[in-house]
């Protein structure tokens, strides 16, 4: 039987920037049970940071992880994660609300016609959030793998968690692959699976809800696309951005209920998304080059869970990131690892209250 201090379940972002900041002070093994690590959500983001996203507390995670994608450590990657696009609340009529530490500006029709030519006339103004930017997730998520193998963690995949008993202050947990492995702290960063796991360590179930986001690019019939800015709904129904010269991303923006799973887009949704974006721009469609879907995960207040469990002791938390998981990552890491390990938070973190994303704040 192997033994280590801390098993992760889960090779997710969420996971692997866990396990970044803790190998180099415990055992830690982080066991996925897809082939590959990232294959679900992170490896299915739409990719922004986008500061006003998830509101207020999440904007506080958002906002302390912005230095650190911009110009990463030198020992953590050669280059910076982000490049700024900007991002437009487009509006008929009354511009959305922002937490108040997000820098924006108004954009009035004359302005909104240049930065998104052939848009329709019922989409008046807009706000401008100028610091928005693509995130090179795939980068991200293999140089948090690379710190944490490099500070002796050990990463298992096809490794699907079985059964996990807590006997004398260890947890021992039973895998797919027929082997059994050991340790003191059984961390739940499985994303979608996160209920499912909890009640196989037996623990309650905290009502972290999957849902579906369909993704769709089309080639259209417009140039100059590579830079434009995100545009997104300021009533929250749809967002595209620029891919290449002539493509886009796009989405619904639905949050469709599901079951965990290996997501699928829904013909119904990519049509609905088609619809959508058809009403904001006049660029003829040329076809639909890929479409794709992932699962976001919410707990029922909307904010990421950390931290230990209220009633199964070495039982952590870390799931329920929706879709601000990468973009929180830095902060919410290394907030997270301050919990787990018990010590001062680092100064990246150190201005966030923790217990508010505490397990701890939902009633069983």
């Amino acid at each position: 039987m192997s033994e280590f201090d801390v098993i992760i379940v889960g090779g997710g972002i969420a996971g692997a920037s866990l396990g970044a900041e803790i190998a180099d002070e415990c055992r830690t093994l982080i066991i996925e049970a897809e082939d590959q690590c990232g294959y679900h959500a992170t490896g299915r983001s739409a990719a922004f940071y986008l500061e006003s996203y998830g509101g207020p507390e999440v904007a506080k995670l958002t906002l302390a992880s912005h230095d650190f994608l911009a110009d990463p450590p030198e020992n953590f990657s050669e280059q910076g994660f982000l490049r700024v696009r900007g991002d437009l609340h487009i509006t008929h009529d009354e511009l959305p609300d922002v937490p108040q530490e997000v820098e924006t500006r108004v954009v009035e029709r004359a302005e909104l016609e240049r930065l998104v030519p052939g848009i329709r006339p019922q989409w008046r103004r807009a706000l401008l959030e100028p610091d928005c930017a693509d995130i090179d997730v795939g980068g991200l998520h293999a140089a948090y793998l690379r710190q944490f193998r490099g500070s002796g963690g050990t990463v298992r995949t096809a490794a699907k968690l079985i059964r996990a008993e807590r006997k004398a202050d260890n947890w021992t947990v039973a895998l797919s692959d027929g082997s059994v492995v050991r340790a003191s702290v059984l961390v739940n960063a499985a994303g979608a699976w996160a209920d499912r796991i909890a009640e196989v360590a037996g623990a309650a179930p905290l009502g972290i809800a999957p849902k579906r986001r369909t993704m769709v690019q089309l080639r259209v019939g417009q140039t100059g696309l590579r830079a434009l800015p995100l545009v997104d709904g300021a009533d929250g129904t749809f967002y595209f951005k620029g891919e290449t010269d002539n493509s886009v991303w796009l989405s619904p923006h639905d949050e469709i209920e599901s079951d965990p799973c290996d997501a699928a887009p829904e013909e119904i949704d990519v049509a609905i998304a088609i619809d959508r974006f058809e009403q904001v721009v006049d660029w003829p469609i040329e076809r639909v080059e890929r479409r794709w879907a992932g699962l976001r995960s919410f707990a029922p207040d909307r904010l990421p869970v950390y931290g230990f469990d209220r009633d199964v002791p070495g039982f952590f938390w870390c799931a329920g990131q929706g879709g601000f998981g990468i973009q929180t990552s830095p902060a919410a890491a290394k907030m997270a690892a301050a919990l787990l390990l018990d010590r001062r938070s680092q100064q990246m973190v150190a201005h966030i209250d923790p217990s508010v994303f505490s397990p701890a704040r939902f009633t069983r």
